[in-house]
């Protein structure tokens, strides 16, 4: 009855049009009442200490240096490298959007920043080179949806809090899925760039690849010293988004000296702004989480799972078919804030490795992104590209059958994620 209670009066609140945050509140506060434990203290207890967590720091660093790497040139100067490597051959710009949302998400960790960035470069040049507009739209938005999962990824970031895990070693295990969705991608591009007749770019000289290099080294440094301090251990995941929010301003102020005293205002508010409602939301999670667990809701979850407890992966597909369902109706941190405190006890009991299970959620909720209705990648394709949604939904199809593909293999062979995982953790 307690979970009837707490998933009817979310959806019921969601459906109603009240943000996510505060539906979550009001659930929690409805499941209080009828437990018989209102204290008005213990909300604001649990809400305060929901965002009082160091690792969590994270989040509004790398949301700034997504935002300086934008406002600075460094997405720029990264999509002209791919143009210069990859430009000249068939549906060359398609391979240029996938290349620099790869790099783009080894730098900001937002898929809705990539998004914007690659679509707003990318989109008026695949259109003019013959693309639908769809189908390029699609093709930009599934791409950035690698960002949320090769490090650093603020999702991994939330999950690692919610779950209480190393934060560094699932930005480790993300490396291997995200390349994996990329290729997959890249593959239906392949065949989708095979039936258009569009003209590619020239190609361009070994002098102007150099210059493109050149011109976007710095930018290119990023993801490798976030990646290797990570590995050898020079610094937390909350240091690193430290390091790299300091290292995209040094770039864009002293190096390509593209933001100026008042962009950088700008770029600091809009970083705050978004950094803010993902930190409420966590915050608020927290009550819930809490009368989650005196509820026993993971309890009787387990209970419906139990005849799937003995097969590891029929009980994986059965989680992955409900995380898609509620990607179609909420956003991602909201649905890895409300199922891990319901899902890692049963994860425990199945005996299934935590960090590979992080993995599978973290894919999971981001492929929602793009799953219609409610996808916000989708919704910001639309508005960028100014095309209906349903013809954003028709472009996405192709590529988003491919991401699902991929999730679908890494769910049934673990290892995967977990061999990689093992080696570059040396465990």
């Amino acid at each position: 009855m307690t979970m009837f209670l707490f998933v009817a009066s979310l959806l019921g609140a969601v459906a109603l049009g009240v943000p996510i945050a505060f539906a979550l509140l009001a659930s929690g506060i409805l499941l209080m009442i009828h437990m018989d434990v209102f204290e008005a203290t213990i909300v604001a207890q649990y809400t305060i200490e929901g965002a009082d967590s160091f690792p969590l720091l994270a989040i509004p660093f790398f949301m700034l240096a997504g935002e300086v790497m934008n406002a600075g040139g460094l997405s720029r100067r990264i999509v002209n490298l791919a143009m210069a490597l990859v430009g000249h051959v068939r549906g060359g710009l398609g391979y240029v959007a996938i290349f620099a949302a790869v790099i783009l998400a080894s730098l900001s960790g937002s898929a809705v920043a990539d998004t914007a960035a690659i679509a707003t470069l990318l989109l008026p040049m695949m259109v003019q080179a013959g693309h639908e507009k769809p189908r390029a739209a699609g093709l930009i938005c599934s791409a950035a949806m690698t960002a949320p999962i090769i490090p650093p990824s603020i999702p991994f970031v939330i999950f690692g809090v919610a779950a209480n895990l190393s934060i560094g070693k699932l930005f480790l295990a993300g490396i291997v899925p995200g390349l994996m969705l990329a290729a997959a991608i890249a593959l239906v591009w392949s065949q989708v760039a095979r039936r258009e007749n569009v003209t590619p770019l020239p190609r361009a000289t070994w002098g102007q690849a150099l210059q493109a290099f050149v011109d976007a080294v710095w930018a290119l440094g990023l993801p490798f010293i976030i990646v290797f301090g990570l590995r050898f251990g020079w610094f937390t995941p909350t240091e690193a988004a430290v390091v790299a929010a300091v290292y995209a301003l040094f770039v864009a102020v002293v190096v390509y000296r593209e933001v100026t005293a008042r962009q950088l205002y700008v770029v600091f508010f809009n970083a705050a702004q978004t950094s803010s409602i993902i930190m409420f939301l966590v915050a608020a999670s927290m009550v819930s989480a809490w009368l989650i667990t005196i509820a026993e809701v993971p309890a009787q979850f387990a209970a419906l799972l139990e005849p799937l407890l003995g097969s590891e992966t029929l009980l994986k597909l059965a989680i992955m078919a409900l995380l898609i369902v509620l990607g179609t109706m909420m956003d991602a941190a909201p649905i890895i804030l409300i199922m891990t405190p319901i899902l890692m006890p049963i994860i425990k009991v199945a005996g299934i490795d935590p960090y590979y299970f992080g993995v599978l959620l973290v894919v999971n909720v981001t492929i929602g992104l793009i799953t219609p209705p409610v996808g916000s990648v989708l919704n910001v394709t639309a508005g960028v590209s100014r095309l209906r949604m349903e013809q954003v939904v028709g472009g996405v199809m192709p590529f988003l059958l491919a991401q699902f593909a991929v999730l679908l293999l890494i769910t049934v062979f673990p290892s995967i994620v977990l061999v990689p995982l093992r080696f570059l953790t040396g465990g």
